[in-house]
């Protein structure tokens, strides 16, 4: 006997195509089903002040420190990111609390009509449902991350505070574009006329893009990294962060409890957008910069970033899943200092995967497994990739079982690594 949310989620899933699930079938070419949508249920994305995320990688990161900031600036922050790890409701919170079950049964129960009429996407209905979720409850400033590229993205009907774009890489080639410069016009399309934008690190080959789009726009641009620079004064560690604007010390430093290397780059976007919403008349205070950034996971519930899952055996899992976000967990795994290496990985078919096993340290040993959702990639034909590239390991195809066995073969001194994609990681138990 299923509850009514758990006959509605079987409804959504079953019924909605979802690009997490089944890749680019799932995609709508436009932003007309959101529009009809949000018009259906009265236009809810007006009642509300928001920032736009969009980005390749660390958007993620980002919409949760800054949802956390302003959360400890006082103000009922909304929060909409994709995709989740354990619970639907992830997706969707008001100052770290999930959306309630009942709202997303009355949500769709409402719109079901509308449904079968529009027929959107998985991802258009909880767009829809995030808008009237944080109108509802009346959300001073909620942080909207993009799911997939931007100009076409959902969300992207939005008239933002703000528009932060991270870093652009080399990810959902067959979508965006297959250059960075595609790419990048591509979650340049977030960008709105007049609306300050945020970059939050230089790349050289796409700089103009930004430059000509906000110009194009009358958009006020900044470089966060032109700006900011956070030092750690552990090299591996991010719990002391030297921040300078514009070469000058910000006073004491700031406690990072996300440890991933390349959060160092995200927070130069988290620091400058700040300072500009603060321009705009937002009240945020040192104390609230401070205590948001440091209470992050506990104000959000972020997971699955550089996280670890135990000290000895040193178990670490992170959702990086694209060259440019695993060459950064690469080279952090290179700095560890550990006996032996045990990688535990799963990736999705519609990867350049090549280019991921050439990354992967040639000296672990290999547990090929496969996530539980269509997209994945079979753990036997990986391994088969894998071994043509002088990667050798075994195949188990369950991700706790793969842990368990790592876990059974390693010393005290050795690490585990446990990645390649976020639905692997999404199907750790103890996650």
């Amino acid at each position: 006997m299923f509850t009514p949310y758990e006959e509605t989620l079987q409804y959504l899933y079953k019924n909605l195509p979802m690009f997490q699930r089944i890749g680019a079938a799932a995609l709508k070419p436009d932003l007309t089903n959101t529009i009809q949508l949000c018009e259906a249920v009265g236009n809810p994305q007006s009642s509300f002040k928001c920032v736009h995320v969009a980005g390749t990688n660390g958007k993620g990161s980002t919409s949760h420190m800054l949802a956390s900031i302003m959360q400890e600036a006082g103000y009922k922050t909304g929060l909409y990111t994709s995709p989740h790890l354990k619970s639907f409701t992830e997706r969707i919170r008001i100052n770290g609390i999930e959306i309630s079950r009942d709202f997303v049964v009355k949500f769709v129960k409402q719109v079901k009509p509308h449904i079968t009429e529009i027929q959107p996407s998985f991802f258009e209905i909880t767009v829809v449902m995030a808008f009237a979720y944080f109108a509802s409850m009346q959300a001073d400033i909620a942080i909207i991350e993009t799911g997939l590229g931007g100009r076409l993205d959902s969300t992207n009907i939005i008239v933002p505070e703000l528009s932060l774009i991270t870093n652009i890489g080399m990810d959902h080639q067959d979508l965006l574009g297959n250059t960075l410069e595609k790419i990048a016009r591509e979650k340049a399309g977030i960008i709105k006329r007049g609306v300050p934008v945020i970059v939050s690190q230089r790349q050289l080959e796409i700089d103009q893009v930004f430059e000509e789009v906000s110009a194009m726009h009358a958009s006020p641009l900044i470089f966060a990294s032109d700006v900011f620079t956070a030092s750690p004064r552990d090299n591996n560690s991010n719990m002391a962060l030297t921040i300078r604007r514009r070469g000058v010390n910000l006073k004491d430093t700031l406690a990072l409890p996300l440890n991933g290397f390349y959060q160092r780059k995200n927070i130069l976007g988290v620091l400058a957008a700040v300072e500009r919403l603060s321009m705009q008349g937002w009240s945020i205070n040192d104390n609230a910069l401070r205590e948001g950034i440091s209470r992050v996971i506990s104000n959000t519930g972020l997971r699955g970033r550089w996280q670890v899952l135990r000290e000895r055996p040193f178990t670490v899992c992170d959702t990086a899943h694209n060259v440019d976000g695993l060459k950064d967990v690469v080279e952090q795994i290179a700095a560890q200092v550990y006996h032996n290496l045990y990688v535990i990985i799963g990736l999705v078919k519609d990867k350049d995967i090549s280019g991921i096993l050439k990354l992967l340290p040639r000296n672990a040993k290999y547990f090929f497994c496969q996530a539980t959702i269509p997209r994945a990639m079979d753990a036997h034909h990986l391994k088969a990739l894998a071994e043509a590239q002088g990667l050798n390991g075994e195949v188990i195809d369950e991700v706790n079982a793969a842990i368990a066995k790592a876990t059974e073969e390693a010393g005290e001194d050795d690490m585990i690594f446990i990645g390649g994609s976020t639905f692997v990681v999404a199907d750790i138990d103890n996650l």
